[in-house]
């Protein structure tokens, strides 16, 4: 099965979630629900090991993938209130979970090496990557190799002792009684065997019956997606690269928002009264995480207290006048409602939730515009987030912060530019120019939670945004297109070494008042 085209609301402006870090807590949440359907209900038993090289391992506690995890096991949503309590309440519920470091080593730093045992006694050993912004990939089940991301109904067969000929057999059988099915994919070795159905509904069992007696399928589980919007086989979407953008906008005289619905409609099956009552619904979401905060948040267990409020009463001198001010007021109140377990929107992370809606906001207030308008400047935005999604990550454990606060500041720059009226070839340019100026920043984590130096470089990320819109508006000479920006970017987070790569173990992490503020911590909620 092919990789499928990034989704603005899968990949790039979401998950609505509460927790530090979309990467842990948000793609725990999935992973534990995929895990409980597996089950087919609450395991008795769930243990995740994470290997001593990756970022998890120092990780999981303090950004919330021990919460996210028991919270998908109890069936909850990433954004549901109780997602805070969920460890003490699976464990209350007789889940027993448990965590290890391991010594092995894994290729992706975000691995989760799982096993659960249902109530039957009947256990299945799990690997699962999250890969950035909360979206995850299910590698192997009982050691059998499956790409399973959470955008399909999905159906597995389980086989033992079965010839692989017989089951690509029963496929093909399958895929020409139902030309609905989109992949119908064989793994396994000589022992085991697997016939994995992606569909874009939840298959009846009965009806492949018939088909699938002769091979005496050993267990049958059936998933329902976890994602907002659905995948489908021969999707396919109008561009993939920002030079192709630009010819269509030049083609037609169209705006970065309105190719963006042409993308997201064709990539999700969606209206385009569809995608932007989508977008609009999130902007809501945003104004509400600036509203909690400036109300001032109440959470224990985080390094800095509430300072958005403080701000936003200070009648002193600011440099930059009050569209600064208002700037660094919401990202400062987002970034609180984020610590404190508030509602947020990863865009494109958790990490980096409040770089991109709280400077979009603010301009929008600035400017006067409306939800709509608003909303528009958000889809500009989740366009460039496409061809980041495309080419590289936003993960912080792959290419550093960069490839969190950085993407959101290009992505910003986009959507400021369409606030302002600004064309697409303007909004590219804006995103080009903002990318430059943020490669190589690198994760480097307080005491290993999301706040220091995350406020900082969401606020940097708001202000070159800024400065890169202005630049593009006024015909600033980009020198290096985006596509080539893009590439460029990727290869520089690459080059990071994974000690500045949000694993705690080099730069601000390994400071003394750092190791004080952890050990303090530690010792305070017994983590």
């Amino acid at each position: 099965m092919l990789r499928q085209p990034p989704s603005i609301f899968n990949d790039v402006i979401g998950p609505v979630m509460r927790g530090p870090s979309s990467s842990h807590t948000a793609a725990s949440v999935r992973i534990g629900k995929l895990v409980r359907q597996f089950l087919n209900n609450t395991p008795v038993s769930f243990h995740a090991d994470f290997a001593k090289n990756g970022s998890l391992a120092t990780t999981y506690s303090s950004q919330g993938s021990d919460i996210g995890l028991a919270g998908g096991l109890l069936n909850m949503e990433t954004s549901d209130h109780a997602l805070t309590d969920a460890l003490d309440q699976a464990r209350k519920n007789g889940i027993m979970v448990s965590f290890a470091a391991i010594d092995d080593e894994d290729e992706h730093p975000n691995t989760y090496r799982i096993r659960a045992v249902g109530e039957s006694g009947e256990e299945y050993r799990f690997v699962f990557v999250s890969t950035g912004g909360g979206m995850i990939e299910l590698r192997s089940v009982n050691e059998i190799m499956v790409s399973i991301n959470g955008d399909f109904h999905e159906t597995l067969l389980f086989f033992t002792a079965a010839e692989k000929n017989t089951l690509q057999d029963i496929c093909r059988t399958l895929e020409q009684r139902f030309s609905d099915f989109d992949y119908c994919n064989v793994s396994g070795d000589i022992n085991y065997g697997l016939i994995n159905i992606k569909s874009g509904y939840r298959v009846e069992l009965s009806s492949l019956t018939p088909l699938i007696t002769a091979a005496k399928p050993t267990k049958i589980v059936q998933l329902d997606p976890v994602l907002p919007v659905k995948s489908r086989r021969n999707c396919s979407v109008p561009f993939t690269k920002a030079r192709e953008i630009l010819d269509e906008a030049e083609k037609e005289n169209r705006t970065l928002w309105e190719l963006a619905i042409e993308y997201e409609s064709a990539r999700g099956n969606l209206s385009a009264e569809e995608v932007l009552s989508m977008a609009v619904g999130l902007i809501k979401i945003m104004k509400e995480a600036v509203n909690t905060g400036l109300h001032g948040t109440i959470y224990s267990d985080r390094i800095l207290g509430p300072q958005a409020s403080g701000l936003d009463v200070y009648k002193g001198v600011l440099i930059g006048g009050e569209q600064v001010k208002r700037l660094i007021t919401y990202i400062t109140a987002i970034m609180e409602t984020k610590s404190a377990m508030g509602v947020i929107v990863a865009a494109p992370t958790a990490g980096s939730c409040a770089g991109l809606p709280g400077t979009l906001l603010a301009t929008a207030e600035e400017l006067g515009l409306g939800e709509i308008e608003t909303a528009k400047g958000l889809l500009a935005a989740g366009l460039v987030g496409v061809l980041i999604s495309t080419a590289s990550t936003f993960a912080a454990e792959e290419c550093g912060c960069q490839a969190e606060c950085g993407a959101g500041s290009g992505m910003a720059a986009a959507g400021l530019v369409q606030l302002a009226g600004g064309s697409a070839a303007q909004a590219l340019s804006a995103a080009a120019m903002g990318l430059q100026n943020i490669m190589g920043m690198v994760c480097d984590p307080v005491a290993n939670r999301v706040e220091v130096p995350c406020l900082g470089k969401n606020i940097l990320a708001g202000m070159n945004a800024v400065a890169s819109a202005n630049m593009a508006l006024a015909g600033f000479d980009y020198v290096i297109p985006l596509d080539e920006t893009i590439a460029a970017f990727d290869q520089v987070g690459r080059m990071l070494p994974p000690e500045l790569r949000c694993t705690g173990f080099a730069g601000l992490s390994i400071t003394p008042t750092s190791q004080a503020i952890k050990k303090s911590l530690k010792m305070q909620y017994k983590q």
